[in-house]
């Protein structure tokens, strides 16, 4: 493969940039520039130079021999001020070698990918480590890529493996009397593996909601106070408030971390009967924003209003414009009352349910989950029909086997890694 090249850290000034070179030509390149490389897995300060002799900057500079490497590969990492002139100046010097061209996005962690360093399911994990913004993100993502969802994959693997060769006995010698009956045997191995998977199936929902924000709505009538809140929350003008109901026509968002877990606060118009067609719009969205959040917060207009939505299990009933209500009822985002007290119900809602997430993290493995249990299950029921089935439930459980190997990459996986590695930066 080619040697390639790029900028391992943020684009822009910066105390120190990082530029990574990874292939079979990476030593070549940095003897080029630096004349001397030091020793595997060792960091010396080098002068860089291109072909001319002009001295481009000072650079701590690693070297790692693969396969040993990140990607696998001979890899060098030059560590140079972080200017972008300093940045461009190194670039164009490794370019007038000829011996390299600038990476695709992701194709240092593709590379991993390729070279057996990495499994697919760590790559995903590596990708949402990129992206995470809240400690609950960077915790799930750390499972992820440090093997959890692989680990598993694993045990289960062994599992159905252990129990297709048990069926597949009695296949080979069918016209043999085999001493005991397998079938106790294959179902307690099939049992566990069905359970966890319909676990990890439940979880993945909370999973990706943990990665992308969950949704938290406040609804209520028209001057309940909902934006006054929303702006308390916060702790800035992010929805225009007034006296005059039906002000706040469109949903209002504002993102925030609630104890490690990111959340999007949504405030929505007034729920009433339209005055006019821009109002019934802004309505309409409420509704249909409200149905599709996480959790909802009913802001009262009065003591005991009925609720104009169905609310689910979890959602909340607060009174409004606590500073006009009796002393210490209800939320106020005028005066502040009562608002750390929800926020602390929110959180407290909002983790228990991240307590219930899943090891697997994308809709990619529990589409994957879903399959292999419909093939075990399938398999149960080869199994219960009797011997002239033993074949067909062989052929089920190695399907199974089949879709839980895509999770971690052994087959089947070409077709997805363009849309993984397209969100990755050129450094990775």
């Amino acid at each position: 493969m080619d040697t390639i090249y790029a900028l391992a850290t943020a684009p822009g000034k910066a105390g120190v940039a990082v530029i990574r070179v990874s292939g079979a030509l990476a030593f070549g390149i940095a003897k080029k520039l630096a004349g001397t490389l030091p020793g595997i897995g060792m960091a010396r300060v080098r002068r860089l130079r291109d072909e001319s002799g002009l001295h481009l900057d000072d650079a701590l500079v690693l070297a790692f021999e693969g396969p040993g490497s990140f990607t696998g590969e001979n890899t060098v990492e030059f560590q140079i001020h972080g200017s972008q002139a300093s940045v461009k100046s190194v670039f164009r010097a490794i370019a007038e070698t000829g011996l390299a061209r600038m990476a695709e996005p992701g194709e240092f962690t593709r590379r991993a990918l390729e070279n057996d360093r990495m499994d697919l399911s760590e790559v995903e994990g590596l990708g949402d480590l990129i992206e995470a913004e809240t400690e609950a993100q960077r915790l799930q993502a750390i499972r992820v890529f440090s093997g959890g969802l692989a680990t598993m994959v694993e045990g289960w693997r062994e599992n159905l493996l252990r129990a297709a060769s048990l069926l597949e006995v009695t296949i080979d010698f069918a016209d043999e009397e085999v001493p005991v009956d397998v079938t106790p045997e294959v179902r307690e191995l099939i049992a566990p593996v069905m359970v966890d998977l319909r676990q990890e199936i439940d979880g993945v929902a909370i999973a990706e909601r943990v990665r992308d924000g969950f949704e938290v709505a406040i609804l209520g009538a028209p001057n309940a106070g909902k934006s006054t809140l929303l702006n308390a929350i916060a702790g800035r003008d992010a929805a225009i408030t007034s006296d005059i109901a039906g002000t706040t026509r469109d949903v209002i968002e504002v993102k925030m971390d609630l104890a490690g877990i990111p959340v999007t606060l949504l405030d929505t118009a007034g729920l009433r009967e339209a005055q006019d067609d821009i109002e019934k719009i802004g309505v309409d969205r409420a509704l249909s924003r409200a149905e599709a959040a996480d959790l909802r917060i009913y802001l009262q207009s009065y003591p005991n209003e009925p609720a104009m939505v169905d609310l689910r299990d979890g959602d909340m009933e607060i009174l409004g414009k606590g500073d006009l209500q009796e002393e210490g009822s209800g939320v106020s985002g005028l005066t502040g009352q009562g608002v750390s007290d929800l926020l602390e119900r929110v959180t407290a809602v909002l983790s228990e349910r991240v307590a219930r997430q899943s090891v697997a993290t994308h809709a990619r493995h529990a589409d994957a989950m879903r399959d292999a249990l419909g093939a075990l299950d399938l398999a149960l029921g080869d199994i219960d029909a009797g011997e002239d089935r033993t074949e067909l439930a062989a052929e089920n459980l190695r399907m199974a086997i089949r879709r839980l190997e895509s999770l971690i990459g052994r087959i089947d996986v070409e077709a997805i890694l363009g849309e993984i590695f397209s969100r990755f930066c050129l450094g990775k």
